[in-house]
């Protein structure tokens, strides 16, 4: 009667050790030949995973699961190789730690330094002032010579068909294809030069002179031109919030360099 309270006793002290969420989590998520894939690892995994936004299903804790053994498997291929001991391999990992530390810290960084409402508004107003009021529906044709690109405005001149001499003449390919056509755009994405003669232009003009800029030299035309209608602040904040991050990194990391002793 003893023994069996004993066991008894035994069985709920194990049941509880077992059931204990610290236990769980030490527990491996595989054994490969003797060697415990972590279940903290397969964890890491699966947090990645859904801060990607894929839904956090036992499907997926499978997947990486099998993973995982897969992965474990090939570094134990290759350390039978002696792999790890290869000189470039050990480089290749301290330049994978370099960059996962490198990365930890940016986004530390990012974390600890949020961009603010007030700078997405700014940036916000900015780019309203920068894209201006209008955008243009362009065509072009370029060449490599100014002379070339007289010829061109002569054969327009004369009567010739603008989209046929660009898909016969134009060295810029995507556009030529379509006739020169550069479909709608603010000027801001053109290089100054062409976007100073395509905003001096009529609807349904196109340049007299060549224009050029550090790509060749282009005959430009006018198809239309209408309101630009430019996207709400809601719409434009998380681009202009990643993009603001990015400059604050990298500004973070110039400062770190100008800091630093470098020889």
């Amino acid at each position: 009667m003893l023994k069996s309270k004993k066991h008894v006793l035994l069985l709920a002290i194990l049941t509880a050790f077992l059931c204990n969420p610290a236990f769980a989590k030490d527990k491996p998520a595989a054994v490969v030949n003797g060697v415990s894939v972590p279940q903290s690892r397969v964890d890491l995994r699966v947090k990645i995973a859904t801060s990607q936004g894929q839904p956090d299903t036992q499907e997926l804790r499978d997947a990486i699961r099998e993973d995982m053994i897969k992965l474990e498997l090939l570094v134990q291929a290759a350390k039978k190789m002696s792999l790890n001991k290869d000189p470039d391999v050990t480089e290749q990992v301290k330049l994978a730690e370099y960059s996962i530390l490198a990365g930890a810290y940016a986004a530390d960084y990012a974390k600890k330094h949020p961009i603010s409402e007030s700078q997405l508004k700014q940036e916000y107003d900015r780019l309203k002032g920068s894209l201006g009021n209008n955008e243009y529906e362009a065509r072009h044709i370029l060449v490599a010579t100014e002379a070339e690109a007289k010829d061109v405005i002569s054969q327009i001149a004369k009567g010739g068909d603008f989209e046929k001499i660009a898909k016969e003449k134009s060295k810029d390919v995507g556009s030529a294809e379509r006739g020169g056509s550069l479909g709608w755009a603010v000027p801001a994405n053109f290089v100054p030069p062409f976007a100073e003669a395509l905003t001096n232009l009529k609807k349904g003009e196109y340049t007299n002179n060549p224009v050029q800029t550090q790509f060749g030299w282009h005959v430009i035309k006018l198809e239309d031109v209408r309101n630009l209608k430019m996207p709400s602040y809601d719409e434009m904040k998380p681009q202009m919030q990643q993009r603001l991050q990015q400059q604050q990194i990298q500004a973070m990391v110039e400062d770190l360099r100008s800091k630093a002793k470098i020889k």
